[in-house]
């Protein structure tokens, strides 16, 4: 099941250029919560930070209180615990190109060291099931790498591989913005489905798809949080009219 993610005074740098200023978010567990903003406003290392990947960046460091559940990310956690809890998707698909659909799926698994082979198929069957491309690769698990499927597959591939470490909570950071229209449409109803087991968090430049698809909605602006509120009442009566300018076009 999915867990309430608490932030609170989060402040992120790369170098010394500080990309987030002071955000405090509660992101509501079983529910999708969207990040908009402009470019280069924060909203991706803010996700970063909530998976401990922000400091993979030379020179880029956070600090301030993440907790994922009971887990508190910046105190003495390793990296390695947070990333079992939290999976990522990108912007961009990234499957392994020379391992196998099925190797793929199974890679985080066997990186923690799981080697049980009958268990193994079951996770992969379920991973794919849930990222809903079981029924178009089932006949070629070990024959097709993960680079001969289409976009929209592979980046389905990479929600069944973030899925197969069974973690509580998956941060989407752009999913569709390289799909098609179709594509997107199955990864939009992807996260309907997802949200009963799992607490979704999807950065997204598009406005019509924050309000598809996300419960709640937190508005990004030069690094900090402008307003975060239930989705409908932010894209139809927001609080700040920078809010408001930029639903409305304004800027962005």
């Amino acid at each position: 099941m999915g867990v309430g993610v608490h932030v609170e005074h989060l402040n992120a740098w790369f170098g010394t250029t500080q990309a987030l200023n002071n955000i405090s978010m509660e992101i509501a567990a079983n529910h999708a919560t969207a990040i908009i903003g402009p470019s280069g406003c924060g909203k991706s290392t803010y996700v970063r930070c909530l998976n401990r990947m922000h400091e993979t960046v030379p020179g880029a460091r956070a600090e301030g209180t993440v907790r994922i559940g009971d887990l508190s990310i910046y105190n003495g956690t390793s990296a390695t615990q947070v990333r079992r809890r939290v999976g990522m998707v990108f912007q961009k698909p990234n499957p392994f190109p020379t391992m196998s659909i099925y190797d793929n799926v199974a890679a985080g698994l066997k990186l923690n060291g799981f080697r049980n082979r009958r268990r193994l198929d079951e996770i992969v069957e379920r991973s794919l099931q849930q990222s809903a491309l079981w029924d178009e690769v089932k006949d070629h698990l070990r024959k097709k790498s993960g680079a001969s499927l289409s976009g929209g597959q592979q980046q389905r591939l990479c929600i069944a591989r973030a899925l197969a470490v069974q973690p509580e909570v998956l941060l989407m950071d752009e999913p569709a913005s390289a799909l098609d229209p179709i594509s997107t449409g199955k990864i939009e109803e992807l996260i309907f489905q997802l949200k009963e087991n799992y607490t979704i968090v999807i950065v997204t430049h598009n406005m019509q798809q924050a309000s598809r698809v996300a419960e709640f909605t937190g508005f990004f602006l030069l690094g900090e949080l402008i307003e975060f509120d239930k989705t409908e009442k932010l894209f139809t009566n927001p609080s700040d009219k920078r809010t408001e300018d930029y639903i409305t076009g304004r800027f962005g």
